[in-house]
């Protein structure tokens, strides 16, 4: 990405710098074709950017996660008897029965870093499960919608039946791409429903009042 980069279509571009005024069509072909390459470019850069993430997350892993020898293993949980808070140690996660070690810069494991009153990284899962309650698996903050991989798939899946009933068929939830309006229009066609069950309700309970009332 350091690298000058070439516009597309400079050829059509020289040819027409000489001219003093510009059609529309000419302007529109122009930005038409700039913004694309503009769109290349930002996905390209997208995509390095993931690969060095994956880089500094083994990084990061292999330095303060799981050590795949199991000598390794028994050594920290030999030296690990003390309660200070280093760059170079190895602590335990401070929750009682949990023998995962601590995440870097803090004294709690993934699974238990919302106990860390001072992160400002995650949060947690929304999803609802059952009786009212939510699901609250630690995931990061820039995660929209905030839910955790089971319950992506599953929220992706959920909305796969609503766009098919919508008259939409997709054959795999993981390569959904809906437009802005249809999900809306699910989403309205839904609201709509509720309402009309609540109204078709009422409506007997109304007649028995007036009945009620004039009798």
């Amino acid at each position: 990405m350091g690298e000058s980069i070439t516009i597309d279509g400079m050829d059509q571009d020289s040819a027409l710098s000489k001219s003093e005024f510009l059609s529309r069509p000419e302007v529109l072909r122009r930005r038409s074709r700039r913004v694309k390459q503009l769109a290349r470019l930002y996905k390209a850069h997208y995509w390095n950017l993931m690969e060095e993430l994956k880089r500094k997350h083994k990084e990061y892993y292999w330095l303060y996660g799981k050590s795949p020898f199991k000598e390794d293993e028994k050594k920290s949980s030999e030296e690990n008897d003390g309660n200070k808070l280093g760059l170079g140690s190895e602590l335990k996660c401070q929750i009682s029965d949990c023998k995962e070690k601590a995440m870097a810069l803090t004294r709690f494991c993934h699974k238990h870093i919302l106990n860390d009153s001072k992160q400002m990284l995650y949060r947690g899962c929304n999803f609802p499960i059952k009786s009212g309650q939510i699901c609250k698996k630690p995931v990061l903050r820039s995660i929209n919608p905030p839910h955790c991989p089971v319950h992506a798939q599953a929220a992706e899946k959920y909305l796969a039946r609503a766009l098919k009933r919508a008259g939409l068929n997709f054959s795999s939830p993981s390569k959904l791409a809906p437009k802005l309006h249809i999900v809306v229009a699910e989403y309205v066609r839904q609201i709509q429903t509720k309402r009309r069950a609540a109204q078709r309700k009422a409506v007997p309970k109304i007649e028995i009042e007036e009945k009620m009332s004039e009798s």
